[in-house]
């Protein structure tokens, strides 16, 4: 096995130590000035300091002071929203890196009030609990156009459909998303993508509940019944009073 560069062949810049000088080379250091004793002493003296003086290590460079560069800036704080239900407060935190078109839909109907007054009207325990567009009276509020479906770059960064995650309900159209949401009451990997079928395209997750789990827990236990055509619907209306930004902590 080869060594190192240079292994074997000496430390570069140390040179052989040489025997005791013989009487010529003792001649040649003799000090040559003039034979005055009192001149040729000073003469010598002043001729050894020198290369002492030369020998002496050079003063150390002022040291600079580096100035500290600017600190990263932190990541910008994920909005959170507040679901005031009649249940109580539920705060989801939402992400939009990972569901940028997503968040902001759903932030424009948050800041436009949209979802003051709607219900909770599909609820099915161990499954998830789904509102955000009906009124009391199971009449669907307008709302805007449908946006893009993006569960492939949520999925692919770990935001699936997991217990306490909000996603967005739809058709069976993959890109009909608007307006309502629903709470992951249970893990539901059914409804995370399993290719780019209809069937298969999979929920987009884009955000997940940081305060008032036991909220979405006590939605999924009320009783529901079979009504306008429609089951699973609470036989007492759970309301969502208001949904508030909330400041950035």
């Amino acid at each position: 096995m080869g060594g190192f560069p240079g292994q074997g062949a000496g430390v570069p810049g140390v040179f052989a130590q040489r025997g005791t000088p013989g009487e010529e080379e003792r001649g040649r250091m003799k000090c040559p000035f003039p034979e005055n004793p009192v001149i040729r002493s000073l003469l010598c003296t002043l001729a050894l300091a020198l290369p002492m003086a030369a020998q002496a290590p050079a003063a150390k460079p002022a040291t600079v002071p580096v100035t500290a560069s600017a600190s990263t800036p932190a990541p910008a704080a994920k909005p959170r929203v507040q679901l005031l239900t009649s249940y109580g407060p539920i705060v989801v935190e939402l992400e939009p890196q990972l569901a940028p078109k997503t968040v902001a839909n759903f932030l424009q109907y948050v800041k436009d009030g949209f979802y003051k007054g709607t219900i909770f009207h599909r609820v099915i325990d161990g499954f998830m609990v789904q509102g955000g567009g009906m009124l009391e009276t199971l009449e669907e509020k307008p709302t805007r156009g449908p946006i893009f479906n993006e569960v492939g770059q949520t999925f692919k960064a770990g935001l699936k459909n997991s217990r306490g995650t909000i996603a967005m309900a739809r058709t069976m159209d993959p890109h009909s998303a608007q307006a309502q949401f629903y709470l992951n009451v249970v893990d539901n990997p059914s409804l995370d993508p399993r290719g780019f079928s209809e069937e298969g395209f999979g929920y987009c997750a884009f955000g997940r509940v940081v305060s008032g789990l036991e909220v979405m827990d006590k939605i999924s236990k009320v009783r529901t019944e079979w009504r306008r055509g429609m089951g699973d619907i609470p036989q007492f209306p759970v309301f969502i009073k208001d949904a508030v930004l909330l400041p950035v902590q």
